[in-house]
């Protein structure tokens, strides 16, 4: 099969070729980037090596174009591109090849909250019907039918895995205070000053918290397709590391005699699901999970309160991973093909 990356130089779009290039039922990876096409796909990543080699076909080892790609007719489609521009870019797509785009431009089925978290209306409002949230574990049947697939944010996916079951079966109630931390790399490849070594070095820091940041309303629709009443609390922080989201979301008990029914919940939803591992009483750590596809949870009950404990890599289950994992499904791959359930040492 013949798989095109689409903003193939960025860090997700990089991370994209790589778990291509060892997928074993991809024959042909098209790398493409509107601004550096023709440049040495090695010269932008000195790591690929010779892994690339035996399936870089048509182009050679370079960057192609949209135009290229779109002439080389792939099945399937990443778009590895920044938010309110990937649905345009993308467009010589739609009907063409299964489309998964890790942008937010079809995350929202609702418009308005599209509207509030990006100060403008979704670029292809019109294709949202057509769209899948693309959290593999809550959608796997619905991705398994779809040929336009939202990949879900970072930290959306980190947050919604440990808190769904609970609140499906509504074990929890009351608001939803979710503090979360991330490595670097969540800020994209793109220098910038909050990244620079001496700025994040030793240093952690809050920001854009509440509904400042784009992903509580991203969290909070999801949420509110099982609970309607949901309402998210949402603070994420930055951290000095490479990649890895960790994330602890306190919430109030519904009914304190339902407890013990924690870990069976997990375990019912996830029971299927590769990439998720439930570990009671665990507090999970990032390094644990880098480099993997997987989110590690946990939890803690005191009093009325349950706190729940989540960690995934960013670029991976929070980005590239689980966008080959939606490709894994949809296409009837085995759904770990490609992809890592361990972590780093």
């Amino acid at each position: 099969m013949k798989a095109a990356v689409c903003g193939a130089t960025g860090y997700t779009g990089l991370l994209l070729v790589r778990l291509l290039a060892g997928h074993p039922e991809i024959d042909e990876i098209l790398p493409v980037s509107s601004s550096r096409a023709g440049e040495e796909l090695l010269e932008v990543d000195h790591g690929l090596g010779s892994l690339l080699s035996a399936k870089l076909g048509i182009c050679g080892g370079r960057l192609l174009t949209i135009e290229q790609a779109v002439r080389a007719a792939p099945e399937v489609v990443f778009g590895a591109l920044p938010h309110l521009k990937s649905a345009s870019l993308l467009e010589p797509f739609y009907g063409q090849a299964v489309v998964i785009d890790l942008s937010a431009d079809f995350r929202h089925q609702d418009t308005d909250s599209f509207r509030i978290a990006y100060g403008q209306a979704p670029p292809r409002e019109d294709l949202l019907a057509a769209s899948v949230y693309g959290l593999t574990e809550w959608n796997r049947e619905a991705v398994r039918r779809a040929d336009l697939i939202a990949n879900p944010g970072c930290y959306p996916t980190a947050s919604l895995l440990p808190l769904l079951p609970l609140l499906a079966a509504k074990l929890i109630k009351g608001d939803v205070v979710i503090n979360a931390i991330t490595g670097i790399s969540g800020a994209g490849r793109t220098p910038k000053e909050v990244s620079h070594y001496c700025r994040r070095s030793e240093n952690l820091a809050a920001y854009a918290p509440g509904k400042s940041h784009r992903h509580s309303y991203e969290i909070e629709e999801q949420l509110k397709s099982v609970a309607p009443e949901a309402r998210v609390w949402f603070t994420p922080h930055l951290a000095p590391l490479k990649q890895g989201i960790l994330v602890t979301t306190a919430a109030e008990l519904a009914d304190l005699s339902r407890t013990d029914e924690i870990e069976s919940l997990y375990r019912a939803a996830y029971e299927d699901s590769p990439f998720v591992t439930v570990e009671p009483h665990s507090f999970p750590e990032t390094l644990a999970v880098r480099g993997s596809n997987r989110c590690a949870i946990g939890w803690h009950v005191e009093s009325d309160r349950v706190l729940l404990f989540s960690a995934i890599d960013n670029l991976v289950k929070g980005a590239s991973g689980q966008a080959v994992q939606n490709m894994n499904v949809r296409f009837g791959f085995a759904e770990e093909a490609g992809l890592r359930v361990h972590g780093d040492l």
